[in-house]
Protein backbone atom coordinates (compact mmCIF):
# COMPACT_ATOMS: atom_id res chain seq x y z
CA UNK A 1 0.00 0.00 0.00
CA UNK A 2 0.95 3.61 -0.53
CA UNK A 3 -0.09 5.41 2.65
CA UNK A 4 -0.14 9.18 2.85
CA UNK A 5 -1.20 12.24 4.82
CA UNK A 6 -2.98 15.06 3.06
CA UNK A 7 -4.96 18.25 3.47
CA UNK A 8 -8.34 18.48 1.75
CA UNK A 9 -9.86 21.93 2.22
CA UNK A 10 -9.15 22.51 5.94
CA UNK A 11 -9.03 18.89 7.11
CA UNK A 12 -5.84 16.87 7.57
CA UNK A 13 -6.39 13.19 6.87
CA UNK A 14 -4.70 9.85 6.34
CA UNK A 15 -5.23 8.12 3.03
CA UNK A 16 -4.16 5.32 0.74
CA UNK A 17 -3.38 5.83 -2.93
CA UNK A 18 -5.20 3.79 -5.56
CA UNK A 19 -4.12 4.82 -9.02
CA UNK A 20 -4.56 8.58 -9.08
CA UNK A 21 -7.23 8.66 -6.37
CA UNK A 22 -7.22 8.47 -2.58
CA UNK A 23 -9.11 6.28 -0.12
CA UNK A 24 -10.02 8.54 2.81
CA UNK A 25 -8.95 6.40 5.78
CA UNK A 26 -9.90 9.06 8.32
CA UNK A 27 -13.52 9.07 7.16
CA UNK A 28 -13.81 5.42 8.15
CA UNK A 29 -11.38 5.49 11.08
CA UNK A 30 -11.57 8.98 12.67
CA UNK A 31 -8.75 8.26 15.11
CA UNK A 32 -6.32 7.80 12.20
CA UNK A 33 -5.11 11.09 10.72
CA UNK A 34 -1.53 10.24 9.70
CA UNK A 35 0.67 7.37 8.62
CA UNK A 36 2.22 7.55 12.10
CA UNK A 37 -1.14 6.63 13.61
CA UNK A 38 -1.31 3.56 11.38
CA UNK A 39 2.21 2.48 12.33
CA UNK A 40 1.59 2.98 16.05
CA UNK A 41 -1.72 1.14 15.81
CA UNK A 42 0.10 -2.07 14.99
CA UNK A 43 -0.97 -5.08 12.99
CA UNK A 44 -4.70 -4.81 13.69
CA UNK A 45 -4.94 -1.23 12.44
CA UNK A 46 -2.86 -2.00 9.35
CA UNK A 47 -5.14 -4.95 8.56
CA UNK A 48 -8.23 -2.76 8.91
CA UNK A 49 -6.69 -0.20 6.56
CA UNK A 50 -5.89 -2.97 4.08
CA UNK A 51 -9.53 -4.10 4.13
CA UNK A 52 -10.65 -0.56 3.32
CA UNK A 53 -8.23 -0.37 0.41
CA UNK A 54 -9.31 -3.75 -0.92
CA UNK A 55 -12.87 -2.44 -1.28
CA UNK A 56 -11.51 0.04 -3.82
CA UNK A 57 -13.86 2.88 -2.93
CA UNK A 58 -11.95 6.14 -3.40
CA UNK A 59 -12.98 9.57 -2.17
CA UNK A 60 -10.88 12.25 -3.86
CA UNK A 61 -8.42 12.73 -6.72
CA UNK A 62 -4.73 13.01 -5.85
CA UNK A 63 -4.38 16.28 -7.76
CA UNK A 64 -7.16 17.88 -5.72
CA UNK A 65 -5.34 17.68 -2.37
CA UNK A 66 -2.12 18.91 -0.76
CA UNK A 67 0.25 16.10 0.19
CA UNK A 68 1.87 16.58 3.59
CA UNK A 69 4.77 15.03 5.45
CA UNK A 70 3.35 11.54 6.13
CA UNK A 71 4.40 11.58 9.78
CA UNK A 72 2.50 13.57 12.38
CA UNK A 73 5.43 13.14 14.78
CA UNK A 74 8.77 11.39 14.79
CA UNK A 75 10.98 10.36 17.68
CA UNK A 76 14.30 10.14 15.85
CA UNK A 77 15.55 11.02 12.39
CA UNK A 78 18.92 9.36 11.83
CA UNK A 79 20.96 9.56 8.63
CA UNK A 80 24.06 7.69 7.53
CA UNK A 81 26.90 9.49 5.79
CA UNK A 82 29.43 8.24 3.23
CA UNK A 83 27.49 5.06 2.42
CA UNK A 84 28.18 4.83 -1.33
CA UNK A 85 31.75 4.28 -2.55
CA UNK A 86 31.44 6.80 -5.39
CA UNK A 87 30.20 9.42 -2.92
CA UNK A 88 33.16 8.65 -0.67
CA UNK A 89 35.45 9.16 -3.67
CA UNK A 90 33.98 12.58 -4.43
CA UNK A 91 33.88 13.75 -0.82
CA UNK A 92 36.46 16.32 0.12
CA UNK A 93 36.37 15.31 3.77
CA UNK A 94 36.69 11.52 3.34
CA UNK A 95 39.73 11.66 1.02
CA UNK A 96 38.48 8.58 -0.82
CA UNK A 97 38.78 6.27 2.18
CA UNK A 98 35.67 4.17 2.90
CA UNK A 99 34.57 4.43 6.54
CA UNK A 100 35.55 1.60 8.87
CA UNK A 101 32.37 2.07 10.86
CA UNK A 102 28.93 3.36 9.95
CA UNK A 103 28.84 7.17 10.17
CA UNK A 104 25.51 8.28 11.65
CA UNK A 105 24.24 11.75 12.48
CA UNK A 106 20.98 13.27 13.64
CA UNK A 107 18.69 15.37 11.52
CA UNK A 108 16.56 17.19 14.05
CA UNK A 109 12.91 16.34 13.51
CA UNK A 110 11.99 20.03 13.25
CA UNK A 111 13.61 19.99 9.79
CA UNK A 112 11.02 17.55 8.37
CA UNK A 113 8.76 18.98 5.68
CA UNK A 114 6.31 17.81 3.06
CA UNK A 115 7.16 16.29 -0.32
CA UNK A 116 6.51 19.47 -2.29
CA UNK A 117 7.24 22.11 0.34
CA UNK A 118 9.80 24.82 -0.49
CA UNK A 119 13.34 24.78 0.88
CA UNK A 120 14.37 27.87 2.85
CA UNK A 121 18.18 28.24 2.68
CA UNK A 122 18.27 30.45 5.75
CA UNK A 123 21.81 31.76 6.26
CA UNK A 124 23.70 29.09 4.32
CA UNK A 125 25.68 30.04 1.24
CA UNK A 126 26.32 26.39 0.30
CA UNK A 127 22.92 24.73 -0.16
CA UNK A 128 23.11 21.14 -1.40
CA UNK A 129 20.83 18.18 -2.16
CA UNK A 130 21.07 14.43 -1.44
CA UNK A 131 18.56 11.89 -2.73
CA UNK A 132 18.12 8.97 -0.32
CA UNK A 133 15.93 5.97 0.32
CA UNK A 134 14.16 6.56 3.62
CA UNK A 135 12.58 3.99 5.89
CA UNK A 136 10.33 4.04 8.93
CA UNK A 137 10.60 1.59 11.80
CA UNK A 138 7.43 -0.41 12.44
CA UNK A 139 8.17 -1.87 15.89
CA UNK A 140 10.75 -1.36 18.58
CA UNK A 141 14.13 -2.82 17.63
CA UNK A 142 16.89 -3.53 20.13
CA UNK A 143 19.77 -5.93 19.58
CA UNK A 144 18.43 -7.03 16.21
CA UNK A 145 20.50 -9.36 14.04
CA UNK A 146 20.99 -8.35 10.41
CA UNK A 147 19.18 -11.49 9.25
CA UNK A 148 16.01 -10.32 11.02
CA UNK A 149 16.38 -6.57 10.52
CA UNK A 150 13.89 -6.03 7.69
CA UNK A 151 11.14 -7.50 9.90
CA UNK A 152 11.30 -4.24 11.85
CA UNK A 153 10.71 -1.97 8.85
CA UNK A 154 7.18 -0.70 8.24
CA UNK A 155 7.80 0.94 4.89
CA UNK A 156 9.91 3.14 2.64
CA UNK A 157 9.78 6.71 1.32
CA UNK A 158 11.86 9.22 -0.62
CA UNK A 159 14.07 11.61 1.33
CA UNK A 160 16.12 14.65 0.37
CA UNK A 161 18.89 15.15 2.94
CA UNK A 162 19.21 18.87 2.25
CA UNK A 163 22.53 20.16 3.54
CA UNK A 164 24.16 23.46 4.43
CA UNK A 165 27.73 22.50 3.51
CA UNK A 166 29.31 25.54 5.18
CA UNK A 167 27.48 24.91 8.47
CA UNK A 168 28.01 21.15 8.13
CA UNK A 169 31.77 21.78 8.31
CA UNK A 170 31.49 23.64 11.61
CA UNK A 171 31.61 20.37 13.56
CA UNK A 172 32.32 16.67 12.86
CA UNK A 173 28.77 15.65 13.80
CA UNK A 174 27.11 17.35 10.75
CA UNK A 175 23.90 17.79 12.79
CA UNK A 176 23.42 21.55 12.63
CA UNK A 177 24.20 21.83 8.92
CA UNK A 178 21.73 19.03 8.21
CA UNK A 179 18.91 20.32 10.40
CA UNK A 180 17.91 23.78 9.21
CA UNK A 181 14.15 24.20 9.07
CA UNK A 182 12.77 22.72 5.79
CA UNK A 183 15.94 20.61 5.23
CA UNK A 184 14.03 17.33 5.52
CA UNK A 185 11.54 16.88 2.65
CA UNK A 186 10.04 13.38 2.82
CA UNK A 187 7.30 11.46 1.04
CA UNK A 188 5.38 11.58 -1.15
CA UNK A 189 3.93 8.62 0.77
CA UNK A 190 5.10 5.56 2.66
CA UNK A 191 5.16 2.33 0.65
CA UNK A 192 4.63 -0.70 2.88
CA UNK A 193 7.28 -3.41 2.92
CA UNK A 194 5.15 -5.97 1.08
CA UNK A 195 5.55 -3.85 -2.07
CA UNK A 196 9.35 -3.56 -1.70
CA UNK A 197 10.64 -7.10 -1.11
CA UNK A 198 14.25 -6.11 -1.85
CA UNK A 199 15.21 -2.57 -0.81
CA UNK A 200 18.76 -3.21 -2.08
CA UNK A 201 17.78 -3.11 -5.76
CA UNK A 202 16.20 0.33 -6.22
CA UNK A 203 17.34 3.08 -8.57
CA UNK A 204 17.82 6.55 -7.07
CA UNK A 205 17.87 9.75 -9.12
CA UNK A 206 18.06 13.47 -8.45
CA UNK A 207 17.56 16.37 -10.86
CA UNK A 208 18.20 20.09 -10.37
CA UNK A 209 16.30 22.27 -12.83
CA UNK A 210 15.80 19.20 -15.00
CA UNK A 211 19.51 18.29 -15.11
CA UNK A 212 20.24 14.75 -13.85
CA UNK A 213 22.78 15.10 -11.04
CA UNK A 214 22.59 11.78 -9.17
CA UNK A 215 21.87 8.32 -10.56
CA UNK A 216 22.68 5.09 -8.74
CA UNK A 217 21.15 2.02 -7.13
CA UNK A 218 20.75 0.97 -3.51
CA UNK A 219 22.73 -2.22 -4.24
CA UNK A 220 25.82 0.01 -4.19
CA UNK A 221 25.50 0.85 -0.49
CA UNK A 222 28.62 0.13 1.54
CA UNK A 223 26.48 -0.82 4.54
CA UNK A 224 23.13 -2.31 3.44
CA UNK A 225 19.93 -1.61 5.35
CA UNK A 226 20.07 -4.88 7.31
CA UNK A 227 23.48 -3.94 8.66
CA UNK A 228 22.35 -0.39 9.41
CA UNK A 229 19.52 -1.60 11.63
CA UNK A 230 21.75 -4.16 13.33
CA UNK A 231 24.39 -1.53 14.06
CA UNK A 232 22.01 1.11 15.40
CA UNK A 233 19.91 -1.30 17.45
CA UNK A 234 23.06 -2.64 19.10
CA UNK A 235 23.59 0.79 20.61
CA UNK A 236 20.04 2.09 21.08
CA UNK A 237 16.40 1.15 20.78
CA UNK A 238 14.94 2.10 17.44
CA UNK A 239 11.39 2.99 18.35
CA UNK A 240 8.15 2.70 16.43
CA UNK A 241 7.95 5.58 13.97
CA UNK A 242 11.65 6.46 13.97
CA UNK A 243 12.92 7.23 10.46
CA UNK A 244 16.26 6.54 8.80
CA UNK A 245 17.90 8.02 5.70
CA UNK A 246 20.11 5.31 4.24
CA UNK A 247 22.76 7.31 2.38
CA UNK A 248 23.24 9.27 -0.83
CA UNK A 249 25.16 8.33 -3.99
CA UNK A 250 27.66 10.50 -5.85
CA UNK A 251 26.72 13.63 -7.75
CA UNK A 252 26.15 16.13 -4.96
CA UNK A 253 26.52 19.77 -5.87
CA UNK A 254 29.48 20.46 -3.61
CA UNK A 255 31.60 17.88 -5.46
CA UNK A 256 31.01 19.30 -8.93
CA UNK A 257 33.57 21.50 -10.70
CA UNK A 258 32.48 24.22 -10.67
CA UNK A 259 30.20 23.49 -7.76
CA UNK A 260 26.53 22.85 -8.48
CA UNK A 261 25.13 24.17 -5.23
CA UNK A 262 21.51 25.28 -5.24
CA UNK A 263 20.33 28.86 -5.34
CA UNK A 264 17.05 30.72 -5.06
CA UNK A 265 14.54 29.60 -7.69
CA UNK A 266 16.15 26.19 -8.29
CA UNK A 267 13.89 23.13 -8.33
CA UNK A 268 15.22 19.83 -6.99
CA UNK A 269 13.49 16.51 -7.70
CA UNK A 270 14.39 13.28 -5.91
CA UNK A 271 13.08 9.91 -7.06
CA UNK A 272 13.36 6.33 -5.84
CA UNK A 273 12.24 3.45 -8.02
CA UNK A 274 8.92 1.80 -7.07
CA UNK A 275 8.23 4.53 -4.50
CA UNK A 276 7.83 7.87 -6.25
CA UNK A 277 9.29 11.36 -6.32
CA UNK A 278 9.39 14.51 -4.23
CA UNK A 279 10.11 18.00 -5.54
CA UNK A 280 11.01 21.27 -3.85
CA UNK A 281 11.70 24.82 -4.97
CA UNK A 282 14.39 26.86 -3.24
CA UNK A 283 13.10 30.14 -1.84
Amino acid sequence: MKLLRYRNVDAVKAGALLGDRIVDITRHMPEITSVTDIIEGGKSVLEEVARLVEKGATDVALDQVELLNPFSHTGKYLAIGLNYKAHVDESRTAAGKPPEYQYWFNKQTSCISGPYDPIDPGVTEQLDYEVELGLVIGKAAKGVAAADALDYVFGYFVANDVSARDWQSHAPSFTVGKSFDTFGPVGPWVVTVDEIPDPQSLDLKCWVNGELRQSSNTKKMIFPIKEQIEYLSTAMTLETGDILATGTPSGVGMAMEPTGLMKSGDVVKCEVERIGAIESKVL
